[in-house]
């Protein structure tokens, strides 16, 4: 995929048909990029048999981690904290027999670790643009893991996660590269994050949470979990954008950027003093860090091997992507909110 391996450098070099580039803002320069080839990529081999259903803390999952790693590492982004792009972490579980939910909370690991337990090593990738003040940050994430595979199912036993959320990372990789292609330092660090074991429980986020030594200076996390599908077949352009009550500007933004660049989204905003639900938002939600959560509803191939790349609604997606880019790029740079 050698587009996806360009370099900021690589972008700034990048002539603009019918345009000088010096009259094209830069948010504009990195809205360009961001297309349906790039996502047909990035969510075709993450869904495809080959990748096994991506379930953390087996080989498949460590396989999807290589790739969004490698995808960070080719644009150019420095790694999240200085030194690495992965923060590797383990889970734990009661063994089989006993009814249990894997955990990464330490007083409940040491419980664990005194009597048969099961261990999962898991690892959250994760990358950064420097902003102009490195105290304060936002985070833009999307899990990268799946439900694998089950041998046991009669007909296909593979579970693709095409939507769920093969499209989720394809967007966070698409809205990294639209960033560097900007050329420009956002005035807020920028963490692009894939997060995983969130199908066992939203431990890669979690975790992340658990153990960040500033929470403080998170002023806002936007997630996507499932932007590919179709709820109701007979409104296409259906999303669900959930945010944080207490900032009514961040309803204002997406209705003024559909309106602005003719997106063709229809979305149920949901106001929420605290947008928890199933995603790995909630490790954000329930810390008080303002919150913005894309998601397309339910589908009958939720969670079953029938979650595949040929059912994605491209346009859809793409224009998740865009407006959710214009998201970050005011959570990044806007004064207040």
């Amino acid at each position: 995929m050698v587009l996806l391996a360009a370099s900021t450098a690589g972008f700034a070099r990048t002539k603009v048909p019918g345009n000088d580039r010096n009259h094209i803002s830069p948010k504009e320069i990195g809205y360009n990029t961001i297309n349906r080839s790039t996502a047909e990529a990035h969510i075709g081999f993450l869904a495809s048999d080959e990748l096994e259903g991506r379930e953390a803390g087996y080989k498949s999952g460590r396989i999807a981690g290589l790739y969004v790693e490698s995808q960070l590492k080719a644009l150019g982004l420095e790694p999240w904290n200085d030194s690495t792009f992965t923060q590797p972490f383990d889970a734990y579980r009661i063994e089989r027999q006993r009814r249990g939910r894997y955990t990464v909370h330490p007083d409940s690991i040491s419980q664990l670790q005194g009597q048969v337990h099961q261990k999962l090593e898991l690892k959250n990738v994760m990358g950064k643009i420097e902003g102009k003040n490195p105290d304060e940050i936002v985070i833009i994430g999307a899990h990268y893991d799946h439900l694998g595979v089950d041998p046991l199912l009669d007909g296909d036993k593979i579970y693709n996660g095409a939507d769920d959320n093969a499209s989720g990372v394809a967007a966070v990789l698409q809205i990294a590269r639209a960033f560097m292609a900007s050329g420009v330092k956002p005035e807020r660090t920028v963490i692009f994050a894939l997060w995983d074991g969130e199908e066992k429980g939203l431990l890669g986020s979690e975790h992340f949470m658990l153990t960040y030594p500033h929470p403080e200076k998170i002023k806002g996390y936007l997630n996507f979990d499932m932007i590919g599908r179709n709820n109701r077949e007979d409104v296409p352009e259906h999303v669900v954008y959930f945010y944080t009550q207490a900032h009514p500007v961040f309803e204002e933004w997406l209705r003024n950027d559909i309106a602005e660049r003719n997106l063709n989204l229809k979305p149920d905003y949901r106001g929420w003093d605290r947008p928890i639900g199933g995603g790995d938002n909630g490790s954000f939600a329930k810390r008080d860090i303002p919150i913005i959560w894309y998601h397309t509803d339910a589908h009958p191939d939720y969670h079953l091997p029938s979650d595949q790349t040929e059912r994605i609604n491209w346009d859809k997606t793409v224009d998740i992507t865009r407006a959710a880019y214009l998201n970050l790029w005011n959570l990044a740079n806007e004064a207040k909110y």
